[in-house]
């Protein structure tokens, strides 16, 4: 069996790699239970930075208004990205091929861009600043995401379940309800999942479309950083890190399972 192993460099740059990237995020976590005022020394294990959490009225506001942004644009750009990739998989039109390029344009251009373009539209048109401009502007780039995902989920589900459906009666809408989304929901919902870690994490678009009164968790987190080092900054940063890691697996199982062959 010892054939089929890697070479010992592998494991090793393999090792060195994932130490790495991931070390800083231990360190982050360990010295959020530090019973110290300030991040450079260990003097003990404690809570107190958690409990403290709940005493900061700013952390919970923000709290509070990044997952009511999170969840609405989930919601928008689930819809809108579902529908987008049924579309994309299932009609031939004219552009198709460019508007398919268009999607991944959000992915792959730097968020500094994406932010900046954003916040030049929205003093163009006239927009006020706030919640509105940020929940639009999350809705823009997570289209994309839910709409990739949805279609890869599109180009691997078998048809023949709603033709059948199709010739026993059933009409569109039926079908699509009954038939088509129960399919294609492991998929919206990896989608769904992706899109709200996406919006409760991002802080550079944020930040530019932001305005008076509408600091989410991450621009808050990261005015407490340029303030000071009080550790309150690595236990709600620990929260962030975890929630958001518990998304993405699940996402990913959810995903995985979904794709997996099934047994008889």
């Amino acid at each position: 069996m010892s054939q089929h192993l890697p070479p010992r460099w592998v494991i090793a740059l393999t090792t060195f790699v994932y130490v790495f990237l991931h070390a800083p995020l231990l360190v982050l976590v360990v010295f959020s239970f530090n019973d110290s005022k300030f991040s450079t020394s260990w003097e003990g294990f404690t809570l107190h930075w958690y409990e403290r959490l709940f005493e900061r009225a700013d952390l919970l506001s923000a709290l509070k208004l990044s997952v009511g942004i999170g969840v609405g644009s989930t919601v928008i750009a689930t819809a809108l990205g579902t529908l987008l990739a049924m579309g994309l998989a299932r009609r031939r039109f004219p552009g198709r091929a460019f508007v398919e390029a268009l999607l991944y344009v959000p992915v792959v251009t730097p968020e500094i861009v994406v932010g900046i373009s954003l916040l030049i539209l929205f003093v163009a048109m006239g927009f006020q600043m706030g919640v509105s401009t940020i929940l639009i502007a999350h809705v823009a780039f997570n289209i994309s995401f839910v709409t990739i995902v949805v279609r890869a989920r599109l180009e691997g589900m078998d048809r023949s379940l709603q033709e059948a459906a199709m010739i026993l009666g059933a009409d569109e809408w039926t079908t699509f309800w009954r038939v088509t989304v129960p399919q294609l929901w492991p998929g919206i919902l990896s989608g769904a999942l992706l899109s709200f870690t996406m919006s409760f994490d991002d802080f550079v678009i944020t930040s530019l479309v932001s305005g008076p009164g509408s600091s989410t968790l991450p621009i808050v987190v990261y005015g407490m950083v340029r303030k000071n080092i009080e550790p309150t900054i690595n236990a709600i940063s620990a929260v962030i890190l975890v929630v958001t890691a518990l998304l993405l697996w699940f996402a990913d199982r959810v995903g995985g399972e979904e794709g997996a062959p099934k047994g008889h």
